[in-house]
């Protein structure tokens, strides 16, 4: 007589799962030095991911062929483009950051005189200083954190080693690494995996290289428009423009502040109107811009998977930053999507409720352009693939 193999039961799963998932947080803080360079490995390869597929395609190489051409191809653009617009790039920014220096103490020193309003003193200096005093303290620990982790980890050769083989790596073996995770999941769960992996991947992917398309949009239209309103270093405020789309919500109101300086203080390079009018120009024309920015540039370009509502994305940065850094400012707006697809699977099940509607009802096919020639005889039953 054959022996029955004795199952876990409920109490034991969730023993084990506890136990797993308190192994996985002590790891996670144990080795959490190495969670950057991890991050970054896995950002490299999958922006890199397309190109070596399509390499691999189009060339007929072999996968790991691919993946080093896809890599020699992107350092040799990455070596190319630096050496042609790092030359009038580094003597703007240069000028660029003196400048900014002088407007800010010219501006200190405009707000350290005491005014009266409605019969009462009010001293600006002092509250200029409060203000000034509260953003370091919200900076410090944000930027503070995240400049001295880059430095540890740009210096050092054996991180930027890591970063680069495991990304390679990550990209030769990715569909195998796929088909093994596949693999592991219970067959009667897989298709709900294959569906969340989709949507989270289409979302990351929209991110990812919509960004890049987007910073080199607004890095373009901003040095067009700067040179309409003869904006100083223009093509340093256009490429600082595209950087600061890397960081959604607080990177306009950065790049604003530092062209209502500029504004401010140097005027337009041809524009015969008043300091301040120019400034009112710029600001009314960002304000403008992000309304376009929002409502079509995001949408076409990222997508609307990852299209957030303001305040999310605010309360994401917040989070993000105190967690992990600008790496995490970066990171928030792709993470609360991927978590906003997760935590609606998990709703569904909990309330047995379809998961993914749209699954329920798959789109019909296309309509067969010569449907005419079902209904000439003897075609009805012996018709040619082309029908």
């Amino acid at each position: 007589m054959e022996n029955k193999r004795l199952r876990w039961s409920p109490q034991t799963k969730m023993t084990f799962s506890l136990l797993l998932l308190a192994l996985f947080i002590y790891l996670l803080f144990r080795f959490s030095l190495i969670l950057p360079p991890l991050i970054l490995a896995l950002i490299l390869a999958y922006v890199l991911s397309p190109l070596a597929n399509a390499l691999e395609r189009r060339l007929r190489l072999r996968r790991g062929l691919a993946t080093l051409l896809a890599y020699l191809l992107t350092l040799g653009l990455l070596i190319t483009l630096p050496a042609i617009l790092i030359p009038p790039l580094a003597s703007q920014f240069i000028n660029l950051s003196s400048d900014i220096q002088r407007y800010l103490l010219s501006l200190e020193t405009l707000l350290g005189n005491k005014y009266i309003i409605a019969g009462r003193t009010v001293d600006l200096d002092v509250l200029l200083r409060q203000a000034i005093g509260s953003f370091q303290g919200l900076l410090q620990p944000v930027f503070g954190q995240t400049l001295s982790l880059a430095v540890e980890v740009i210096s050092s050769v054996v991180w930027v080693i890591f970063i680069l083989v495991v990304s390679f790596y990550l990209v030769k073996d990715g569909p195998t690494l796929q088909s093994w995770l596949e693999a592991l999941v219970p067959l009667p769960y897989r298709q709900d995996y294959i569906r969340l992996r989709e949507e989270i991947g289409q979302i990351w992917a929209a991110f990812f290289r919509g960004q890049l398309v987007l910073a080199l949009v607004v890095m373009l239209l901003f040095t067009l428009i700067g040179l309409i309103l003869g904006l100083p270093f223009t093509l340093a405020m256009g490429v600082f423009a595209g950087l600061m789309e890397f960081l959604p919500s607080i990177g306009h109101g950065i790049w604003l502040l530092t062209a209502s300086l500029l504004a401010l203080f140097a005027g337009s390079t041809w524009l015969p109107i008043p300091n301040w009018a120019f400034m009112l120009l710029v600001i009314g024309l960002h304000l403008m811009y992000q309304q376009f920015d929002l409502n079509y540039l995001i949408p076409r370009i990222i997508g609307r998977s990852v299209h957030l509502p303001p305040l999310v994305v605010i309360l994401g940065i917040v989070t993000g930053a105190v967690l992990a850094g600008v790496l995490g400012i970066f990171l928030a707006a792709p993470t609360i999507a991927s978590a906003r697809v997760l935590g609606r699977y998990i709703y569904a099940n909990l309330f047995d409720l379809e998961p993914f509607p749209g699954s329920v009802a798959p789109p019909l096919p296309p309509p067969n352009p010569r449907w005419w020639k079902r209904l000439l005889p003897g075609r009805a039953h012996n018709r040619t693939p082309e029908a």
